[in-house]
């Protein structure tokens, strides 16, 4: 899927376009419905949907409401902090941390999100349901709840060696 560059420093990703039809009078009326990663690759990535009669306002729509939903990633260099597990639907996603060099291993809709959250060495796997909406949405479930060392010290009142 492409990668687009925006002047306000986002790139979007688009990851499904659907196409429905309704049945009318004089045959098929067509419409697209697009699902984008919206992220700044440093740190914050959201994600849109848009619905509209032609594909490009589709995902215009989908990009505008992707940047209204971005949420703040903490990173620990180019990785994450620690292993996690989101869950959307009938989708499950474990993210692990891995050593400089690994890169984004991932399939297309959750390689979309860490990449444009700015993760660059990652292992993942997925579990049930690999629907791509699914997916990016227990993704981006999996990465809000990332915290760092510090602040896991702080709430439990410990200190991790």
């Amino acid at each position: 899927m492409a990668n687009e560059k925006r002047n306000d420093g986002l790139t979007d990703r688009v990851i499904k376009i659907k196409r429905c039809a309704a049945v009318v009078k004089g045959g098929r009326r067509f419409s697209f419905a697009a699902m984008v990663v919206v992220g700044n690759g440093r740190g914050k990535v959201g994600w849109g949907y848009g619905k509209a009669n032609e594909v490009p306002p589709s995902v215009e729509k989908a990009v505008k409401d992707g940047s209204r939903s971005l949420i703040e990633v903490q990173l620990e260099g180019t990785t994450i902090p620690h292993t996690v597990k989101g869950s959307f639907g009938a989708s499950q996603v474990i993210l692990l941390p891995a050593g400089p060099g690994t890169g984004v291993i991932a399939g297309a809709a959750v390689r979309a999100v860490c990449e444009s959250a700015g993760i660059h060495d990652v292992l993942t796997k997925c579990f049930g349901s690999t629907n791509p909406t699914n997916l990016v949405k227990a993704t981006i479930s999996a990465l809000e709840q990332l915290r760092p060392r510090q602040e896991v010290e702080r709430l439990r009142g410990v200190s991790l060696s």
